[in-house]
């Protein structure tokens, strides 16, 4: 049963917002990518960082002689084969200051910091994302 009471509620205590005390952090990177700006990619176990410069569409997966479309970038040799990396698993396009990430229909999926992507729709890339295509995990950085 609610009960009321007939006492008077005291109000909100109003608080002086004083620089310093407060500060937003930002949890995500810029999503802005500069004209001249590069991408470098960490991929997770390989020590050598890999750098791209982004065209209109670059497409990520691995190669394969039998196959007569070809990845931009291929990663079988960072394990993509044992780790479930599609022919033509993803692209990333560039658009005037911005870049997206496409799955392309891949078999183990593409996912956008921990979130699967739908098939064929482009997801905004920020600087610091994670993407991880099948089980392979890499760092984007934007220069």
């Amino acid at each position: 049963m609610l009960q009321t009471s007939s006492k008077v509620a005291a109000s909100t205590k109003h608080l002086n917002n004083t620089s310093g005390e407060v500060v937003a952090k930002a949890t995500w990177g810029t999503a802005r990518f500069g004209e001249d700006a590069i991408v470098t990619l960490r991929i997770r176990d390989v020590a050598e960082a890999i750098m791209l410069h982004p065209t209109r569409q670059t497409v990520l997966g691995r190669s394969d002689s039998d196959s007569p479309k070809q990845p931009d970038l291929d990663l079988t040799s960072m394990g993509g084969f044992e780790k479930g990396v599609s022919r033509l698993h993803a692209a990333i396009s560039r658009s005037e200051d911005t870049l997206m990430l496409m799955d392309l229909g891949s078999v183990n999926g593409t996912y956008l910091n921990g979130q699967r992507l739908i098939p064929n729709q482009a997801r905004v890339l920020r600087d610091g994302d994670e993407i991880r295509l099948g089980k392979l995990v890499a760092h984007i950085y934007f220069r």
